[in-house]
């Protein structure tokens, strides 16, 4: 079994939270016995967590020598320069080494549920939105590479995993998918 999951914000990308038992975490949202998630989205980031019940499957899709493209949404601080740009598409260079090259482009605002809570808006910084193709999953990834360039993250959403795409999928709702 394959689930595709609308991770809202704020939410913990497992069953149970012993540290702060007050989190929401992904038990109350009604999904199936057996599955745990295939990948993670932090706390702060949202939108498409697959879940499945298939320990090959989720190797499958978590194993960087799958490469499995993950395509985010990424409202960032900041006007996006050319050179900002070219630094993702090349690699960036992290603590824990250089980025695999992604593809990244400036794109309008997309069509999103509000955040709860929303964003902060500040009248003398602008921000934008960037659509950022990556093939690896390190930690806070996407975060770390967007501010790595000068243009911190402000809110990040996940809409692919491979052929999997999040879709009208509502915050909170989920659906089963088909595996090839």
């Amino acid at each position: 079994m394959l689930i595709a999951f609308n991770k809202p914000y704020g939410v913990l990308c497992q069953f149970t939270d012993r540290s702060v038992p007050s989190r929401p975490t992904l038990a109350g949202f009604g999904l199936p016995p057996g599955v745990y998630a295939a990948g993670r989205l932090d706390h702060d980031s949202e939108g498409l967590l697959l879940l499945t019940d298939d320990g090959a499957l989720a190797h499958r899709i978590t194993d960087p020598r799958h490469k499995l493209a993950k395509i985010y949404r990424v409202q960032v601080e900041g006007e996006p320069r050319p050179e900002q740009l070219d630094a993702l598409r090349r690699g960036v260079e992290l603590n824990d080494g250089t980025t695999l090259p992604a593809q990244a482009k400036a794109i309008d605002a997309p069509a999103l549920w509000p955040r709860d809570p929303p964003v902060r808006f500040r009248k003398t910084v602008p921000d934008a939105w960037l659509e950022l193709v990556i093939h690896e999953g390190r930690n806070r990834q996407v975060r770390r590479m967007t501010a790595a360039v000068g243009l911190p993250t402000l809110r990040l959403v996940r809409v692919a995993i491979g052929d999997w795409r999040l879709d009208d999928l509502a915050p909170g709702a989920w659906r089963e998918c088909r595996v090839r």
